[in-house]
């Protein structure tokens, strides 16, 4: 199973920024390898193994049953906060002072970010800003993040996927308040960064079952097709670092959420609800370039 998951696909909620924005006119640009650790879905996929998948895809007649349901259950758990390894390069611009805008690709999940510094001095490396020598940096964003295909590509229930049609679409709306300390003026040679962070979730999913029945008597009746949709919060902290000198650095991340994913409407008026922690932690390298602008 931990094998299956190694290529999974989430919606990046890791924050890797420091409270100092990018400077007017300057890029930031890095890639970032992580992993998406969340313990509701982990404890859903230990309740069925992949050869239990492999019976009831064997079966001449699929019964809507206790095992499937189990399956289902899962499925949903790990559409909600897929399980797996983290990818994602970007690159952030100065738009002008005190406000940066970025762009994020993590495994065909596109992400655009904006962040506002409220906190410390705007200047640079080579042209330190008034009030530098303070060194501390404050800021806040807001991030959307929107995700459909692939949730289930990287574990063994997408066996069950030509019996459930399963299909999900999530967006995710992510709002950092983050605090950081300069190593050196303008952060010549990185910061160290924490602060708390708001997500929010807004899910839609559906069954549209094919070769799966019910017992209505001595007949055997199709289970129809359901669809729904749910949003949940979730709340976090995190700590970073950005460690080198000048324009080349290592980022070092850890984030943490708590969430209560809600009840979900499932199949034959199942309903299976869900919380859990999650952990993201993250390393990467970042480059900053251009000569910026007064």
């Amino acid at each position: 199973m931990l094998v299956s998951l190694a290529v999974g696909c989430t919606a990046p909620r890791s924050v890797i920024n420091s409270g100092k924005v990018t400077a007017p006119g300057q890029f930031k640009a890095g890639i970032n390898f992580g992993g998406n650790i969340a313990t509701e879905p982990i404890s859903q996929l230990k309740d069925i193994t992949e050869a239990a998948v492999d019976a009831i895809r064997s079966r001449d007649s699929v019964f809507y049953d206790n095992q499937l349901d189990v399956a289902t259950k899962a499925t949903m758990a790990y559409a909600l906060d897929p399980v797996g390894p983290t990818f994602d390069f970007y690159l952030r611009y100065g738009v002008v002072e005190r406000v940066d805008v970025g762009y994020k690709y993590a495994s065909g999940v596109h992400v655009f970010d904006a962040m506002y510094q409220f906190m410390g001095s705007t200047g640079t490396i080579d042209n330190p800003g008034r009030g530098s020598e303070n060194r501390w940096y404050g800021s806040f964003g807001l991030q959307y993040a929107g995700q459909s295909a692939g949730l289930l590509d990287a574990i063994f229930l997408d066996k069950l996927q030509p019996l459930l049609q399963f299909t999900a679409k999530r967006r995710d709306l992510t709002i950092p308040l983050i605090f950081s300390k300069s190593f050196g003026p303008e952060e010549e040679k990185g910061n160290v960064s924490f602060g708390v962070v708001y997500n929010h979730t807004f899910i839609q999913y559906g069954f549209d079952p094919s070769g799966v029945y019910r017992k209505v008597g001595s007949n055997a009746v199709e289970v129809p097709a359901f669809s729904g949709k749910n949003s949940f919060p979730s709340f976090g902290m995190f700590l970073n670092a950005k460690l080198g000198f000048k324009y080349v650095y290592v980022l070092p991340a850890l984030t943490i959420y708590y969430q209560n994913y809600g009840t979900y409407q499932m199949l034959e008026g199942k309903q299976h609800s869900y919380s859990g922690l999650t952990l993201i932690p993250s390393l990467g390298v970042q480059a900053s370039f251009g000569k910026g602008r007064q």
